[in-house]
């Protein structure tokens, strides 16, 4: 079991000042995404250990992309506090917490840790923009910039 200390970092993301928080426990692991101030809405992602992690793969066209793990059909998502204020942001949050588990356990994975597949518990606080307004591009380079964020956390000493 990878203990590490809290760790966080922040950056300008979209035009956005967006935190990202990591804090490790015994049974479980706390990320918060925050371009708020505040821990917003927290999802629990689970993964049985019978699952398996499927590897990122390379997309030749765009090497220089971050390579992001695709998440497992198994990983479970439960809402423990808070909820999305549309539908749309509920999807958004969803992929967002299943994306970031899934790094966090492709990460420790490779540290021999797969066995004990700690849940993770991901808050988040994001400034929306509305999709009509062409705003999908904005929210993929800030979904982008924050997984980057975390996997610089994970690899921080």
């Amino acid at each position: 079991m990878a203990a590490f200390t809290p760790r966080q970092t922040s950056r300008d993301l979209d035009g956005k000042n967006t935190q990202v928080f990591l804090q490790s426990f015994a049974d479980r692991i706390l990320v918060l995404v925050s371009q708020m101030g505040k821990v917003g809405n927290l999802i629990q992602a689970t993964l049985p250990a019978t699952a398996s992690l499927l590897p990122p793969s390379a997309e030749a066209s765009q090497p220089n992309k971050i390579l992001l793990p695709e998440p497992s059909p198994a990983t479970e998502l439960v809402p423990l506090l808070g909820s999305a204020p549309s539908a749309h942001l509920q999807t958004l949050h969803s992929l967002y917490a299943s994306q970031i588990a899934t790094i966090i356990w492709t990460e420790e994975s490779k540290n021999g840790l797969e066995a004990f597949r700690r849940s993770v518990v991901v808050g988040l606080a994001l400034k929306s923009g509305n999709p009509e307004d062409g705003a999908g591009q904005g929210e993929r380079e800030v979904l982008e910039g924050v997984m980057s964020m975390v996997y610089d956390l994970l690899r921080s000493e």
